[in-house]
């Protein structure tokens, strides 16, 4: 068994590997943020810096996406995937050691970066070595590492404030975390020799972009609006309710939890049932859970919101990605750049009205309302989209 852990070409090693990647590169480098925004306000930053610095994370991931996208040769994924594990890392280093803002702003742009390299590139990579028949089920588990990467970071963070130590501290021991992880993730997720890959020259197939291509790309918006008003604010949001003060910190955890199988099952509902509807019924239990605060402080609700945003989040990443695989005729690379753009857009713009409502109003309230609404929209739009369709996708 232990051999088989290092053994860079065995399907387990490579999986634990990229679950590793994503730990580091989206559990410590971005979501650990999100959890220890409650005593970092106590302490130093303002709620309004909080969706600043979101929303420069969220750019520095559209960006490095992007980038990825067109990264063809897989000796190169390799080099820019280990630039990205060392980035993720010293950018955390500077939350740790610094309260300089413009370093902070300047870290979390290169930490957005970072979690594109770990994520993005880390996945093809793991995609490119898995030697496994069904490789859509193995990136099912390997995708849940985000799950884990929030559940793990939470916890550890946790336990470090429990102690009596502060944020910095747990942003120390994030770091040693994220060190001791990249070792393995590093040398798994590479290749004893070169590989040798062909050049296949693709040109750019704009006639994909369908009616119903295109107002797939606008509910993929929606998605990324939906998706990053949570994970920039729910500990937040949770421990601003009356008597839930504390909460925020377990509403988090259960986020991890719920996120870890999401993905696995709702890709098994959408081959039984098809994407477009497991989309429609994923995206409206996640504008339930985003309204659940706004209208209630009852505490079982509020854990509920958690683990319907952990629960929807990933799997709708992977269903629109799916998805948009299937009707890229071959040549993913102008489609998947185009939902990545449109799922980055929103998630840059919506840290930046939520501090304007929070500002204005002294709550989340409209923040949520608007949030949802917008996600409403793109079940709005999903349907207007299966008049289009004409197979079952």
């Amino acid at each position: 068994m232990l051999r088989r852990l290092f053994d860079r070409n065995d399907n387990l090693a490579i999986l634990i590997a990229g679950i590793f990647s994503i730990i580091i590169g989206i559990g410590v480098a971005r979501f650990a943020f999100t959890g220890l925004i409650p005593p970092m306000i106590d302490d130093y930053l303002t709620i309004k810096f909080v969706g600043i610095l979101a929303s420069l994370n969220f750019a520095g991931y559209l960006a490095g996406s992007i980038f990825s996208v067109f990264i063809k040769n897989i000796n190169i994924k390799v080099y820019f995937y280990r630039f990205g594990i060392v980035l993720a890392i010293v950018t955390t280093f500077i939350l740790a050691y610094s309260k300089d803002d413009t370093l902070w702003m300047i870290g979390r742009v290169l930490g957005g970066f970072a979690g594109a390299m770990c994520l993005v590139v880390g996945s093809a990579i793991v995609m490119q070595k898995l030697k496994i028949e069904s490789k859509t089920k193995a990136m099912g588990i390997h995708f849940s590492g985000i799950g884990f990467s929030i559940l793990t970071t939470d916890l550890i963070a946790r336990y470090v404030l429990s102690l009596g130590y502060t944020w910095e501290d747990a942003w120390s021991v994030l770091c040693i975390y994220a060190i001791v992880l990249s070792f393995y993730a590093m040398y798994i997720l590479s290749f004893d020799k070169e590989v040798k890959q062909a050049q296949i020259k693709q040109k750019f197939d704009f006639t994909i972009f369908t009616p119903f291509v295109i107002l797939l790309i606008m509910a993929y918006f929606a998605e990324g609006v939906g998706f990053v008003v949570q994970a920039t604010f729910l500990p937040d949001i949770i421990n601003n309710l009356a008597g839930l003060e504390g909460y925020g910190s377990l509403t988090w955890t259960l986020v991890g939890i719920a996120g870890i199988p999401s993905c696995i099952i709702w890709m098994r509902l959408a081959h039984k049932y098809g994407s477009v509807n497991i989309i429609i019924i994923a995206l409206l239990l996640q504008a339930i859970g985003i309204l659940i605060p706004a209208f209630t402080t009852n505490i079982y609700l509020n854990l509920l919101s958690g683990v319907l945003y952990g629960g929807t989040f990933i799997g709708l990443v992977a269903l629109f990605m799916n998805l948009g695989g299937q009707l890229s005729n071959g040549n993913p690379v102008v489609l998947m750049g185009a939902l990545t753009t449109s799922y980055g857009i929103g998630q840059v713009i919506a840290p930046l009205y939520s501090i304007y409502f929070i500002e204005k109003y002294g709550n989340y309230d409209y923040a949520l309302y608007l949030t949802a609404l917008i996600v409403l929209g793109g079940v709005f739009l999903l349907f207007i989209a299966k008049k289009f369709e004409k197979d079952k996708i």
